[in-house]
């Protein structure tokens, strides 16, 4: 078991907004909307406080840029798929034992503020997913 398992620490990413073509009527395959983010990935805080390096953590900086990039560039139907895509993404790029993110859609639904999904998917999920 790593430490970051028994320690529970993690970084967290919340409200990364992107731009997509998202959604499964006409006009949103047509239309990019906005999505926003939030991540929570494992790290050993103790051990990157130890050494001050970002090297012994997991960089943000690139895990946001990566996250942009990749949503940026798709076009899926289900906001489902976006998050499962994406999770299994972050575990694979980055070594990470486990990724949690909710993805949501600002504004998709008539009198609500949001609407999306929160999932959890750990390293077998990215074998099983082969």
């Amino acid at each position: 078991m790593t430490s970051t398992a028994l320690s529970g620490d993690r970084i967290f990413l919340r409200g990364l907004t992107a731009e997509c073509i998202i959604g499964f009527i006409d006009w949103e395959r047509r239309v990019k909307q906005t999505v926003v983010v939030d991540l929570e990935l494992p790290v050993d805080c103790a051990r990157a406080a130890a050494s001050d390096e970002v090297a012994d953590t997991v960089d943000y900086k690139r895990v946001a840029k990566r996250v942009l990039a990749f949503i940026e560039g798709s076009e899926f139907k289900l906001v489902e798929t976006l998050a499962q895509r994406l999770a299994l993404l972050l575990l694979e790029e980055f070594g990470l034992e486990w990724v949690r993110l909710s993805l949501n859609k600002p504004g998709a639904i008539r009198n609500s503020r949001d609407v999306g999904v929160v999932i959890e998917r750990r390293r077998a999920d990215l074998a099983a997913s082969r």
